[in-house]
């Protein structure tokens, strides 16, 4: 262990930029986006030690990339929140909702609340009040896969 500790220091800057190249490369390989923050907080380190030079001991800037990495990721996971993120698509992987408020034709008569209907070529499970085939009615809500019409 001292031997590798020994190495690391020799190689003064480029410890640090070789660390963010393994973990940037180890963030195509492992899915998630935590190890991108991990090398770009390595390599802010990098930079640092380079302008810095042997002044800064390898203990603060062990430090600093701690303090930077926990940082990045809490400020990521903050400020990309896929909850906080507004989508001009916003039913895009939700297809009946995109249903709402279109008419559309049944095509197996609603008998007891169920039946089927037509959107553009595409028969739906439909519930609603008893209407004979090839009625026009108007989507009002999604249940699950059934849209209310």
């Amino acid at each position: 262990m001292q031997e590798l500790m020994e190495f690391a220091q020799s190689l003064g800057f480029w410890s640090w930029f070789v660390l963010a190249i393994a973990l940037i490369l180890l963030e195509f390989i492992v899915p998630g986006v935590h190890f991108l923050w991990f090398g770009v907080s390595a390599a802010i380190v990098g930079v640092l030690s380079l302008v810095l030079g042997d002044t800064v001991a390898w203990q603060l800037q062990l430090l600093a990339f701690v303090v930077l990495s926990v940082s990045s990721v809490f400020l990521f996971r903050r400020y990309a929140d896929p909850e906080n993120s507004k989508s001009d698509l916003p039913d895009l992987n939700d297809r009946g909702s995109q249903y709402i408020g279109k008419s559309v034709t049944v095509a197996e008569a609603i008998k007891g609340g169920r039946g089927k209907v037509h959107v553009s070529d595409t028969l739906w499970h439909a519930n609603g009040p008893d209407l004979p085939a090839g009625a026009n009615v108007k989507v009002i809500g999604v249940d699950g896969t059934v849209l209310v019409v």
